[in-house]
């Protein structure tokens, strides 16, 4: 079975959410001038600050039968991780909660990140798993998506 990448979305405020599928048909160079971008915001956070609060990284693969939402969530309770699929938009969010120190209260950061789907998914079969930090949400295709092979014979 082969993986590819199909998107990576970096935690950058200016970013837009375009539908899935059109990531899909595009070609490999389209991609370098935004990664470009950026690596140099990425360096630019880690000199003068970190990345939004409330956003973080999302990996986008796919193979033949499904889609999968990969998010980096390290420190957060499973228990407070939400995953929903709502007319074609899956919104991934969760709260991190910092426990209190010597003369500091208990912070809370709420986490939010939503996807439009550009492909139907059977939505009664989406999964979910979270180990290690990382949340992986597993959108299966429809059948009729997924690619048929064809034999061709020779008479």
């Amino acid at each position: 079975m082969t993986m590819r990448l199909v998107h990576y979305s970096y935690p950058v405020a200016y970013r837009g959410f375009a539908p899935l599928a059109a990531r899909f048909n595009r070609s490999p160079w389209s991609g370098l001038e935004t990664e470009i971008d950026r690596l140099f915001t990425a360096a630019q956070g880690e000199a003068g600050g970190a990345a939004p609060p409330g956003r973080f990284p999302v990996d986008v693969y796919e193979d033949k039968a499904n889609t999968y939402v990969r998010a980096e969530l390290p420190g957060v309770d499973r228990k407070a991780i939400n995953v929903e699929v709502v007319e074609g938009n899956l919104t991934l969010s969760a709260e991190r909660k910092t426990p209190a120190a010597e003369g500091r209260a208990e912070t809370s950061i709420s986490l939010r990140r939503s996807l439009q789907l550009g492909e139907k998914v059977q939505a009664d079969r989406i999964t979910a798993a979270y180990e290690n930090g990382v949340l992986t949400v597993t959108l299966p295709k429809p059948e009729e998506a997924r690619p048929k092979k064809i034999t061709v014979t020779v008479s």
